[in-house]
């Protein structure tokens, strides 16, 4: 490990400051570090390559983006919590002092979690092609009125469903968006598609777990506005007749952990505030 870039949150005042001093103490030990901004990619994409970590700042949405950005280039993510929730990020602040010689002597392993590729078309025309760590939400506009959207699984036709709308997700985003919704809980390890309606109305209103290699084309039928929201930070807008393909991406999202390896459910039930075994209500 020789160059190691840190990212700042734009709305977190705190964060440029820990920034700095944890690149200082990266260069104590003779690496070369590079701080910006994580709502800064063309920046990151200019460095990204030359880089051997990423650390972000923040919470799961810089931690998404940062994802995102290295998956192309094999690079991992080390997420530090400095914002609200924290399902994927690995440790707080004042961990790092302690976590530095181990970060340094190699003394960590690296997490692969499966990506979603997704395509919008209008006609035959591909208007936009994103990857998302979380989910692929085509869902209803501004106004409180359902989307019908036709279903296909590898070609073959599923189901109308009747809804707010339809998330597409990964394990990752299985706590996310679809837990909101009622949707179960996979651990990351999977490479499984999830396939959750929101508010079904008179239609198919269960998750569907999708094998990895499968594709999922929806057809959106409305007359009203609909939208395509990716990882819940980028939102483009549908209108009746396009459609919206989503498979697993050739990427993977790729993060640094300390934590012993069945991490996962201790984070699950600290964040969610459910009680833990043997511990006092």
């Amino acid at each position: 490990m020789k160059r190691i870039g840190l990212l700042h949150h734009p709305k977190l005042p705190a964060t440029p400051a820990v920034a700095e001093a944890m690149a200082r103490d990266l260069e104590k030990h003779g690496l070369a570090t590079w701080i910006g901004s994580t709502w800064d990619e063309a920046a990151v994409a200019q460095e990204i390559a030359t880089l051997d970590l990423l650390v972000t700042l923040g919470g799961d949405g810089s931690l998404l983006r940062a994802a995102r950005m290295a998956s192309h280039h094999g690079v991992p993510v080390l997420g530090v919590k400095m914002g609200r929730l924290g399902f994927l990020t690995e440790l707080e602040p004042g961990q790092w002092p302690s976590i530095l010689p181990r970060l340094l002597a190699g003394d960590y392993w690296i997490e692969e979690r499966m990506m979603l590729y997704a395509e919008y078309h209008r006609g035959e025309v591909c208007r936009g092609q994103y990857e998302a760590l979380n989910d692929v939400v085509i869902s209803r506009g501004s106004l409180a009125r359902i989307v019908r959207l036709e279903t296909y699984i590898d070609g073959s036709y599923l189901t109308t469903y009747a809804a707010d709308g339809l998330i597409v997700s990964t394990a990752t985003g299985s706590t996310a968006y679809a837990l909101a919704v009622g949707g179960p809980i996979l651990p990351p390890q999977l490479k499984n598609i999830l396939l959750l309606p929101i508010a079904a109305h008179l239609s198919m209103d269960r998750a569907i777990v999708l094998s990895q290699g499968a594709t999922v084309k929806v057809l959106v039928r409305t007359d009203h506005q609909a939208i395509l929201t990716v990882d819940g930070q980028f939102e483009y807008e549908l209108l009746d007749g396009d459609w919206v393909t989503v498979q697993a991406s050739p990427h993977l999202g790729r993060f640094v952990r300390f934590q012993d390896r069945t991490y996962f459910y201790r984070t699950l039930m600290e964040r969610l505030r459910w009680q833990l075994p043997g511990q006092p209500g």
